[in-house]
């Protein structure tokens, strides 16, 4: 598709991801469309010098040095939308698998062949409490999902839609009004400076008891540690994650462990990271929820007219 799309263009692919210590041979590059895993950090962008435009195959743009890209006059651009419906529907999916114990059902059949029942009683949803944080695009399908299993619902966002709140019949709240009254709390915020370990350990005593918890948006807003005492002290039943906090280094530990020194608080994380893994009530998915075959299709499209329109020197989904 991109070579079709790009004619007279040279192209160049390549399977690893684009890090300090993963640097191509080749590196005269006008553009680089990169992804998540990628880290594009300002000794990156001096490592190309023609480099003019980057762009990211994702929402999300916390793995890309936004002040040094323009430090350095080159544009990055992102996909500002692709699957908001995509995101939410994994985001229900975990929830089902935590509140109806699906996980545990199915491992059970599959490793033991055992068919009891035992242990495996769960919950409904129709008429408990969803906590929405952030009501974006996906917060605002979160919400309509939720409102199909007959759930009622709080939402915090520091911008209201007052509007779509009207519209969607549900009702704003502060952060610590959505953790103390939700059954269910699901985290659709983008990650930045003010929500940074959003969820901490000065809040997490506002959860609810017996609450779950789901994080498709990004690691950095929880705060491991806390995450890790609320399921020990029994504040969260369980939790779904699709993103942890530190998750490129918890991916590649062995990079991690052989730098020279390897950063202590990142270390503790990556101990945290395995805790939960090891954690009976925790599902942990490999940052899956954009992948669906329709959404790929979205970002792809997207990707390519980024390019097409830094080509043309009119670029568009510039990041801010």
């Amino acid at each position: 598709m991109l070579r079709s799309r790009f004619p007279g263009h040279e192209l160049r692919f390549f399977a690893a991801k684009l890090t300090e210590a993963e640097l191509p041979v080749e590196r005269d590059f006008d553009a680089l469309a990169v992804f998540v895993d990628s880290r594009v950090t300002d000794k990156v962008l001096a490592s190309f010098p023609k480099l003019k435009f980057v762009t990211t195959r994702s929402t999300g743009f916390d793995h890309i040095d936004v002040a040094a890209c323009k430090k350095r006059h080159i544009a990055a651009a992102y996909v500002p939308g692709y699957g908001d419906n995509t995101v939410a529907e994994l985001a229900f999916g975990l929830i089902l698998s935590l509140t109806r114990k699906l996980y545990l059902a199915i491992d059970q059949v599959k490793e033991i062949e055992s068919f009891s029942q035992r242990g495996l009683r769960g919950i409904d949803l129709k008429g408990r409490t969803l906590g929405v944080i952030g009501t974006g695009r996906i917060g605002k399908e979160a919400i309509r999902i939720g409102n199909g299993f007959g759930m009622q619902i709080i939402a915090f966002d520091p911008f209201p839609d007052a509007a779509a709140a009207k519209a969607l019949g549900f009702s704003y709240t502060t952060l610590e009004g959505v953790l103390a009254a939700s059954d269910v709390i699901t985290i659709h915020c983008p990650l930045s400076d003010m929500t940074r370990h959003l969820i901490n350990r000065e809040n997490v005593g506002y959860i609810k008891r017996g609450a779950y918890l789901v994080n498709t948006a990004r690691g950095g807003i929880v705060e491991t540690a806390a995450l890790v005492h609320a399921l020990e002290e029994g504040i969260l039943a369980g939790a779904g994650l699709d993103v942890l906090e530190e998750e490129g280094d918890t991916k590649d530990e062995m990079a991690f462990l052989s730098q020279t020194n390897p950063r202590e608080a990142t270390m503790r994380v990556l101990l945290e990271n395995h805790a939960l893994m090891r954690m009976p009530n925790v599902l942990i998915t490999p940052h899956n929820a954009f992948n669906s075959e329709e959404a790929f299709r979205r970002i792809l499209e997207t990707t390519m007219k980024n390019i097409e329109a830094f080509v043309a020197g009119k670029p568009v989904n510039l990041i801010p």
